[in-house]
């Protein structure tokens, strides 16, 4: 069996042959003779030779298929590249370059690194640099340049060995990149001064980890007594002698200008020279007693009670050895325990180091310890100028909140932040999402918040104009009832047709009403009061207007043609008329609550802004703007034709019983309307759409009833309150006799008409009042029938 360090690569190589097995035949190329124990490993199964190594890290010795009878009391450098991984990920680092020298060691170091990084998936690769066996200057310089090609990877894994790492800080130092590079060093590099020395400040911040281990103190005392005449045992120790002593044994290999001396045996180590202990004693003599323990408790089952080796042990099995390896766990030199995995690896225990630089004076300082989880103590970290804070090493900047990742393809580390815009929210790190309808996103966009609410405010200047408008006009409109009520049987009131009058105030009231419920609050009940009263009012007061201006041309038409009375034309007439043509409107309004009963609706999409912030729900009613004009449309149908018929009695002299003013009042009115409709619509796209269109929709209502009442009515109660003597009966004729002469004026005389206090103006007027009717007369009268 053996013990020694079969890892290929620059280092010198160390072994130790413990006992003879049965003779086995193995054959090694001609270069394996510095390192016959690798031979041995390389070899395969190697005649079921168990071995125990103090110093072989590289990774692909744990395949328990190829190397099935290797162990080690060193972790494998793959527990060392995930103590590593661990450690950026600590220091929050992703993005990191590697370096490794050419061999074993480097190439199956970095490439377990590498995998490792690769299954956590939070560290990337920037650069992967391999230098050469024998590498020149100029090649290490091309190596730092490389490095250099991504600047925000300022961390550089090394798996490389000392002389490697010393001629790459000396290139660091020669392209000016002191302070730039943070070095993370393996067990190659560990705690060592050589590569570092008099490249401090290139190596200042860089951590290293080595395998934990311990000064043997016992070994030391042992050591610093060995001379020339008690250690003759060892062929080697002449030579080492000469070398640490800087002397010569025989005085005839000395040369002049040499500067050597002839050793005196009289020189003592650590006294006459320098000493440290090899990091690797304390490995040595746990793998020494591994096998020295596997054998002897393979010599208690074997052998039971007999001393040293029995029959059964010669040769020595080596299967069943190899399972008392496996199986052992003692305390080794170094007080930790020593034992060993299915595949024959030690535990991982590692030191993290980090070289520092106080007060001018450089050393490793112990900062953590991996013992398969890291332990790190940060606030203990020096960085290069003396700083505390931590430097990057990263392929992006963490994205600001409300910004989502897009990966740079290939590179999970690497990643464009773009913010979420609009009405979208951050989902999750790589996605934006939209939100609700109802729902804007917060100021930093990652999360939704309610849309507020707005309605039309009684406090509002979109309302009080309209309010104050509806406020007078409906003062107004009770004081012209009151006033019509006050003075109902006298002449004026008669002749403008009481019955209608009363029906058309009640109308221009409504239209007045209608702004409050506009502007209230929108429930079910105000959205049902709106479909009713927005296009009643104005269906009452054109259905009366038209039925008097109807009534005025029938009885022209007719008086012109003979002297019978036309039909329909009685007050009782009218109103049923009058009532006929508001009854569409309410059948109109009936249907459409069946076929779709009112509601309130919050509108989102009314003021849904391009800028969320702006965002706006709108407590309105589910009427659409076309539902609306349409709602309006027999209301506009009933105005347009008495206007027609406005036109049409446009000749009647002096106004002849309101005909003329009435034909004001629709021109005025149809401008009105006419100067609605676009200013409606043209507003659709506005962000104040609710507020503009109720506002010039409740304005042109009320301005409609307005014209109406002031051109109909206040002259007339003008008459009544300041001229009362112009409020009397005038004598009467016939309808035939009126009829005619008003016609044969117009006809013959057109200037007739402007005479002042024309005859024919008042005398219809009052006839039609004050005579009774009879319906056998031969000529008619139109008793209690006022136009």
């Amino acid at each position: 069996m053996l013990v020694g360090d079969p890892r290929a690569g620059a280092r010198q190589e160390s072994w130790f042959c413990i006992m003879h097995l049965s003779p086995l035949p193995i054959s090694c190329p001609p270069q394996s003779e510095s390192n016959p124990l690798w031979c041995l490993v390389q070899a395969g199964t190697v005649g079921h030779i168990p071995q125990v190594s103090y110093a072989s890290t590289a990774p692909e010795l744990s395949d328990d298929t190829r190397y099935d009878f290797f162990s080690r009391v060193v972790p494998p450098d793959s527990y060392q590249a995930q103590a590593m991984v661990d450690i950026v990920k600590a220091m929050r680092w992703n993005y990191v370059s590697t370096v490794a020298s050419e061999g074993n060691y480097g190439e199956s170091g970095v490439d377990a690194f590498i995998q490792k990084s690769r299954e956590d998936g939070s560290v990337c690769i920037s650069q992967s640099v391999k230098i050469a066996r024998d590498a020149k200057p100029e090649q290490f310089k091309k190596v730092i340049n490389r490095l250099r090609e991504n600047p925000n990877a300022r961390v550089v894994i090394v798996f490389a060995n000392e002389d490697d790492i010393r001629r790459l800080l000396e290139a660091a130092k020669k392209a000016n990149q002191t302070g730039h590079f943070i070095w993370v060093g393996s067990d190659s590099w560990g705690s060592k001064i050589s590569p570092v020395l008099d490249l401090e400040e290139l190596a200042e911040g860089a951590v290293t980890i080595l395998p934990k281990r311990q000064s043997i103190k016992g070994f030391d005392r042992y050591f610093t007594t060995r001379t020339l005449e008690n250690n003759r045992r060892n062929i080697w120790f002449a030579e080492f002698w000469e070398n640490n002593f800087a002397c010569k044994l025989n005085r005839h290999t000395l040369k002049k200008g040499s500067g050597l001396k002839k050793c005196t045996n009289q020189e003592r180590i650590a006294n006459d020279s320098k000493y440290e202990q090899e990091g690797k004693v304390q490995f040595v003599i746990d793998a020494v007693y591994s096998m020295a323990h596997a054998l002897h408790n393979m010599q208690k089952e074997l052998c039971k009670q007999e001393v040293g080796i029995c029959s059964r042990m010669d040769p020595i099995n080596g299967t069943l050895l190899l399972k008392h390896i496996r199986k052992l766990n003692f305390k080794g030199i170094g007080g930790n325990p020593v034992l060993f995995n299915q595949n024959g690896d030690a535990p991982g225990r590692y030191e993290i180091y980090q070289y520092q630089i106080r007060n001018r004076t450089a050393k490793y300082k112990i900062i953590g310890n991996w013992t398969q989880q890291l332990h790190l103590d940060i606030p203990a970290m020096h960085w290069p100028g003396g700083g505390r804070k931590s430097p990057l090493s990263i392929c992006s900047h963490p994205c600001l909140p409300g910004e989502r990742k897009k990966i740079v393809k290939g590179i999970p580390c690497c990643w464009h932040c773009e913010r979420c815009d609009g009405y979208q929210y951050q989902a999750d790190t790589y996605s934006c999402k939209m939100c609700h309808f109802n729902l804007r996103p917060n100021e930093n966009h990652t999360a939704c918040r309610p849309i507020p609410i707005v309605k039309l405010e009684w406090s509002s200047p979109w309302a009080v104009i309209p309010v104050l408008i509806s406020v007078l006009g409906i003062m107004s409109t009770t004081f012209v009832v009151a006033t019509f009520v006050r003075y109902n049987d006298t002449p004026i009131v008669k002749a403008s047709g009481r019955e209608l009058s009363y029906v058309l105030l009640t109308g221009i009231f409504m239209c007045y009403a209608t702004t409050f419920l506009m502007i209230s609050a929108p429930n079910a009940g105000i959205c049902s009061l709106r479909r009713i009263f927005l296009g009643l009012g104005m269906s009452i007061s054109y259905a009366a207007l038209l039925t008097k201006t109807n009534r005025i041309y029938r009885i022209f038409e007719q008086g012109s043609m003979s002297v019978s009375a036309p039909r329909f034309i009685s007050p009782a007439s009218q109103l049923v008329i009058t009532f006929s043509l508001t009854s569409v409107q309410l059948l109109g309004v009936c249907i459409w609550f069946c076929m779709d009963p009112s509601q309130a609706i919050i509108d989102y999409e009314d003021q849904r802004t391009s800028n969320p912030d702006l965002a706006r729900g709108v407590l309105k009613c589910d009427i659409s703007d076309l539902s609306l004009i349409c709602l309006l449309g027999y209301s506009m149908m009933l105005m347009v034709t008495c206007t027609v018929y406005a036109i049409k009695t446009r000749g009647v002299p002096e106004t002849f019983n309101e005909a003329k003013p009435i034909g004001f009042t629709m021109y005025t009115t149809c401008i009105i309307w006419l100067a609605f409709i676009p200013i409606f619509f043209g507003t659709s796209q506005s962000t104040e759409k609710m507020y503009i269109q109720t506002t010039t929709l409740t304005i042109s209502v009320s301005l409609s009833a307005s014209v109406s009442l002031g051109m109909l009515y206040m002259p007339k109660v003008y008459v009544i309150l300041r001229h009362p003597e112009q409020n009397v009966p005038k004598r009467t004729r016939s309808l035939k006799a009126v009829v005619t002469a008003a016609t044969m004026s117009n006809k013959f005389n057109p200037k007739a008409g402007l005479r002042p206090n024309g005859e024919a103006k008042t005398e219809l007027c009052d006839s039609l009042e004050t005579q009774a009717f009879a319906t056998k007369q031969t000529y008619i009268s139109y008793s209690n029938h006022a136009i």
